[in-house]
């Protein structure tokens, strides 16, 4: 929602990224902080080799993730929380893939641009559910990838630990939890015939409310 939650996200995005990789069932080859080397060619408008990607540096990374992911699905305009789940889609499996699971989430049209229509869609919903839908929707996408048999644990316990802090980012942004709009009605009290018979004080606390609420009447 804003740059200081952009800041407070980094962390948790380079602890789920880790460091250089060039595992050989990952389409995006060799990667470092999640920056594959075709986004860091793209980024410095030049071919770069597999040694360019490992000598990536932080703070280049944390630029590319500012403009191209975090801008890319305006997660300033995003609830605190909300920018947070969707930024960490977005550079886990790209902005147009996150922008479609948050408008899958909020039911509007997937075009995979996050623009007024999805915004206003966003900000109608409580954080914190529609992080528990987003989260849901981008596991059961992960699950049907061919390659969820070798990185399937590692994404359901990344997206596990994205749902836990996006929901606390909500609960800070929020303060302490409102109750709902439309609370659930209580469920109903049986009459005191359904009761099951119980003597003693019981009994007699029974038969005293029988007699308020009927005059007497028996």
């Amino acid at each position: 929602m804003t740059a200081e939650t952009f800041q407070a996200a980094l962390p948790h995005l380079f602890g789920h990224e880790g460091g250089y990789a060039d595992h050989p069932s990952d389409p995006g080859g060799a990667t470092k902080y999640g920056i594959t080397r075709a986004t860091l060619s793209s980024w410095r408008g030049r071919t770069v080799t597999k040694t360019d990607v490992r000598r990536l540096t932080r703070d280049e990374a944390g630029a590319i993730y500012k403009a191209r992911y975090w801008d890319g699905v305006r997660a300033d305009d995003l609830p605190a929380g909300v920018d947070y789940c969707v930024f960490d889609a977005a550079v886990n499996s790209g902005p147009g893939r996150a922008a479609k699971w948050l408008q899958a989430a909020v039911r509007v049209a997937q075009d995979g641009a996050v623009g007024p229509v999805t915004l206003a869609a966003a900000g109608r919903r409580d954080p914190k559910d529609l992080i528990d839908d987003i989260c849901d929707v981008r596991l059961a996408f992960l699950r049907g990838l061919g390659t969820w048999s070798v990185f399937g644990r590692g994404w359901e316990r990344r997206v596990g630990d994205v749902r836990r802090v996006a929901r606390a980012m909500a609960g800070e942004a929020g303060g302490q939890e409102s109750p709902p709009l439309n609370p659930e009605p209580p469920p109903p009290v049986p009459p005191l015939s359904s009761q099951p018979p119980t003597g003693g004080l019981w009994a007699a606390v029974a038969t005293l409310l029988r007699a308020v609420l009927t005059g007497g009447r028996r």
